[in-house]
Protein backbone atom coordinates (compact mmCIF):
# COMPACT_ATOMS: atom_id res chain seq x y z
CA UNK A 1 0.00 0.00 0.00
CA UNK A 2 1.28 3.46 -0.91
CA UNK A 3 1.55 6.44 1.46
CA UNK A 4 -0.52 9.59 0.84
CA UNK A 5 -2.75 10.68 -2.02
CA UNK A 6 -3.90 14.27 -2.47
CA UNK A 7 -7.16 14.77 -4.34
CA UNK A 8 -7.11 18.43 -5.28
CA UNK A 9 -9.34 21.05 -6.83
CA UNK A 10 -7.96 22.16 -10.17
CA UNK A 11 -8.13 25.80 -9.02
CA UNK A 12 -5.46 24.99 -6.44
CA UNK A 13 -3.51 22.62 -8.64
CA UNK A 14 -0.46 24.66 -9.65
CA UNK A 15 0.04 26.07 -6.15
CA UNK A 16 -0.33 22.69 -4.44
CA UNK A 17 2.13 21.12 -6.88
CA UNK A 18 4.60 23.95 -6.28
CA UNK A 19 4.35 23.44 -2.50
CA UNK A 20 4.73 19.66 -2.81
CA UNK A 21 7.77 19.94 -5.07
CA UNK A 22 9.45 22.60 -2.94
CA UNK A 23 8.92 20.66 0.28
CA UNK A 24 9.88 17.36 -1.26
CA UNK A 25 6.77 15.58 0.00
CA UNK A 26 6.34 12.04 -1.26
CA UNK A 27 2.68 12.17 -2.19
CA UNK A 28 0.68 11.36 -5.29
CA UNK A 29 -1.63 14.05 -6.69
CA UNK A 30 -4.97 13.51 -8.39
CA UNK A 31 -6.92 16.46 -9.77
CA UNK A 32 -10.60 17.28 -10.12
CA UNK A 33 -11.68 19.91 -12.65
CA UNK A 34 -12.29 23.32 -11.11
CA UNK A 35 -15.06 23.88 -13.66
CA UNK A 36 -17.25 21.52 -11.62
CA UNK A 37 -17.82 24.44 -9.25
CA UNK A 38 -20.58 25.37 -11.65
CA UNK A 39 -22.29 22.15 -10.53
CA UNK A 40 -21.38 21.50 -6.84
CA UNK A 41 -23.24 18.20 -6.67
CA UNK A 42 -20.97 16.88 -9.43
CA UNK A 43 -17.93 17.70 -7.30
CA UNK A 44 -19.21 15.25 -4.70
CA UNK A 45 -19.84 12.59 -7.32
CA UNK A 46 -16.35 13.01 -8.74
CA UNK A 47 -14.71 13.00 -5.33
CA UNK A 48 -16.61 9.92 -4.22
CA UNK A 49 -15.54 8.02 -7.34
CA UNK A 50 -11.89 9.01 -6.96
CA UNK A 51 -11.69 8.41 -3.22
CA UNK A 52 -13.31 4.99 -3.39
CA UNK A 53 -10.99 4.02 -6.22
CA UNK A 54 -7.90 5.23 -4.33
CA UNK A 55 -8.88 3.98 -0.89
CA UNK A 56 -7.52 0.40 -1.28
CA UNK A 57 -4.14 1.65 -2.54
CA UNK A 58 -3.26 4.44 -0.08
CA UNK A 59 -2.73 4.65 3.65
CA UNK A 60 -3.89 8.28 3.76
CA UNK A 61 -6.26 10.32 1.61
CA UNK A 62 -6.26 14.12 1.83
CA UNK A 63 -8.85 16.18 -0.06
CA UNK A 64 -7.67 19.69 -0.94
CA UNK A 65 -11.06 21.37 -1.13
CA UNK A 66 -13.04 23.79 0.96
CA UNK A 67 -16.72 23.26 1.67
CA UNK A 68 -17.38 25.12 -1.62
CA UNK A 69 -21.18 25.09 -1.50
CA UNK A 70 -21.55 21.37 -0.87
CA UNK A 71 -23.84 21.88 2.15
CA UNK A 72 -21.67 19.87 4.56
CA UNK A 73 -22.02 16.76 2.40
CA UNK A 74 -18.29 16.78 1.71
CA UNK A 75 -17.37 16.14 5.33
CA UNK A 76 -19.90 13.31 5.50
CA UNK A 77 -18.26 11.75 2.44
CA UNK A 78 -14.84 12.00 4.07
CA UNK A 79 -16.07 10.13 7.12
CA UNK A 80 -17.57 7.49 4.82
CA UNK A 81 -14.29 6.79 3.01
CA UNK A 82 -11.84 7.49 5.83
CA UNK A 83 -10.29 10.65 4.40
CA UNK A 84 -9.62 14.16 5.66
CA UNK A 85 -9.48 17.60 4.05
CA UNK A 86 -7.68 20.88 4.34
CA UNK A 87 -9.29 23.42 6.68
CA UNK A 88 -11.39 26.25 5.27
CA UNK A 89 -14.71 27.05 3.61
CA UNK A 90 -13.18 27.89 0.20
CA UNK A 91 -9.94 28.90 -1.48
CA UNK A 92 -10.53 32.66 -1.07
CA UNK A 93 -10.44 32.25 2.70
CA UNK A 94 -7.40 29.97 2.46
CA UNK A 95 -5.46 32.51 0.40
CA UNK A 96 -6.55 35.59 2.36
CA UNK A 97 -6.16 33.85 5.73
CA UNK A 98 -8.94 33.38 8.26
CA UNK A 99 -8.50 36.71 10.06
CA UNK A 100 -8.15 38.84 6.93
CA UNK A 101 -11.05 37.14 5.17
CA UNK A 102 -13.31 37.65 8.19
CA UNK A 103 -12.46 41.35 8.11
CA UNK A 104 -13.26 41.61 4.40
CA UNK A 105 -16.52 39.71 4.81
CA UNK A 106 -17.53 42.02 7.65
CA UNK A 107 -16.44 45.34 6.14
CA UNK A 108 -16.84 44.65 2.40
CA UNK A 109 -19.44 41.89 2.06
CA UNK A 110 -20.29 42.82 -1.55
CA UNK A 111 -16.87 41.75 -2.85
CA UNK A 112 -16.19 39.51 -5.83
CA UNK A 113 -12.93 37.62 -5.37
CA UNK A 114 -10.30 36.64 -7.88
CA UNK A 115 -7.27 34.39 -7.55
CA UNK A 116 -4.49 33.72 -10.03
CA UNK A 117 -6.36 30.68 -11.34
CA UNK A 118 -9.65 32.54 -11.77
CA UNK A 119 -7.94 35.46 -13.49
CA UNK A 120 -6.30 33.10 -15.97
CA UNK A 121 -9.49 31.11 -16.53
CA UNK A 122 -12.17 33.80 -16.20
CA UNK A 123 -13.30 33.64 -19.81
CA UNK A 124 -13.65 29.86 -19.75
CA UNK A 125 -15.01 29.42 -16.22
CA UNK A 126 -17.22 32.50 -15.86
CA UNK A 127 -17.96 34.14 -19.21
CA UNK A 128 -18.56 30.92 -21.14
CA UNK A 129 -19.38 28.80 -18.11
CA UNK A 130 -22.27 31.06 -17.10
CA UNK A 131 -23.26 31.86 -20.68
CA UNK A 132 -22.41 35.56 -20.42
CA UNK A 133 -20.97 35.51 -23.93
CA UNK A 134 -24.35 34.37 -25.27
CA UNK A 135 -26.55 36.42 -22.93
CA UNK A 136 -24.66 39.52 -21.75
CA UNK A 137 -27.83 40.82 -20.13
CA UNK A 138 -27.08 38.29 -17.36
CA UNK A 139 -24.07 40.33 -16.22
CA UNK A 140 -26.04 42.93 -14.18
CA UNK A 141 -28.35 40.18 -12.94
CA UNK A 142 -25.49 38.08 -11.58
CA UNK A 143 -23.02 40.79 -10.57
CA UNK A 144 -25.19 43.83 -9.97
CA UNK A 145 -25.03 43.50 -6.18
CA UNK A 146 -21.24 43.43 -6.05
CA UNK A 147 -19.42 46.65 -5.24
CA UNK A 148 -15.79 45.77 -5.98
CA UNK A 149 -13.42 43.11 -7.25
CA UNK A 150 -10.66 42.00 -4.90
CA UNK A 151 -7.80 40.12 -6.54
CA UNK A 152 -6.05 37.93 -3.96
CA UNK A 153 -2.84 37.63 -5.93
CA UNK A 154 -0.45 34.70 -5.55
CA UNK A 155 2.26 35.87 -7.96
CA UNK A 156 3.17 39.33 -9.17
CA UNK A 157 2.85 38.87 -12.90
CA UNK A 158 1.98 41.98 -14.96
CA UNK A 159 -0.26 39.98 -17.28
CA UNK A 160 -2.51 38.78 -14.46
CA UNK A 161 -2.80 42.31 -13.07
CA UNK A 162 -3.78 43.60 -16.50
CA UNK A 163 -6.28 40.76 -16.94
CA UNK A 164 -7.78 41.45 -13.50
CA UNK A 165 -8.29 45.08 -14.48
CA UNK A 166 -9.99 43.92 -17.68
CA UNK A 167 -12.30 41.63 -15.68
CA UNK A 168 -13.25 44.45 -13.32
CA UNK A 169 -14.12 46.70 -16.26
CA UNK A 170 -16.14 43.89 -17.83
CA UNK A 171 -18.16 43.58 -14.62
CA UNK A 172 -18.42 47.35 -14.16
CA UNK A 173 -16.63 47.24 -10.79
CA UNK A 174 -13.59 48.80 -9.18
CA UNK A 175 -10.49 46.67 -8.67
CA UNK A 176 -8.35 46.17 -5.59
CA UNK A 177 -5.28 43.92 -5.47
CA UNK A 178 -3.79 42.31 -2.38
CA UNK A 179 -0.58 40.30 -2.63
CA UNK A 180 -1.30 37.32 -0.40
CA UNK A 181 0.99 34.67 -1.88
CA UNK A 182 -0.02 31.23 -0.62
CA UNK A 183 -1.78 32.74 2.38
CA UNK A 184 -2.58 29.91 4.78
CA UNK A 185 -2.82 27.26 2.06
CA UNK A 186 0.66 25.84 2.66
CA UNK A 187 0.46 25.61 6.45
CA UNK A 188 -3.02 24.08 6.32
CA UNK A 189 -1.94 21.57 3.70
CA UNK A 190 1.05 20.54 5.80
CA UNK A 191 -1.20 20.11 8.83
CA UNK A 192 -3.74 18.06 6.88
CA UNK A 193 -1.06 15.71 5.56
CA UNK A 194 0.48 15.24 9.02
CA UNK A 195 -2.86 14.58 10.70
CA UNK A 196 -4.48 12.48 7.97
CA UNK A 197 -5.85 9.26 9.48
CA UNK A 198 -4.56 5.90 8.38
CA UNK A 199 -6.78 3.76 6.23
CA UNK A 200 -9.45 2.12 8.41
CA UNK A 201 -8.51 -1.18 6.79
CA UNK A 202 -5.05 -1.10 8.39
CA UNK A 203 -4.44 -2.66 11.83
CA UNK A 204 -3.33 -0.32 14.63
CA UNK A 205 0.39 0.41 14.76
CA UNK A 206 2.21 -2.29 16.69
CA UNK A 207 -0.77 -4.64 16.68
CA UNK A 208 -2.03 -7.37 14.45
CA UNK A 209 -5.41 -8.03 12.98
CA UNK A 210 -8.05 -9.79 14.98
Amino acid sequence: MKGTALVICGALGSDVKEIVDRRGWEVDIFGVSALLHLYPSRILDELREKLLRLRPDYERLVVVYGECGMNEKLDALLVEVGATRIKGPHCYEMYAGAERFATIANEQPATFFLTDWLVRNFDRAVVKGLGLDRDPELIPMLFGNYEAVLYLRQSRHPRTAAKAAEIARYLGLTLEIEDVGMGELETRLAEAIQKAPLSPTLPPAGGGGR
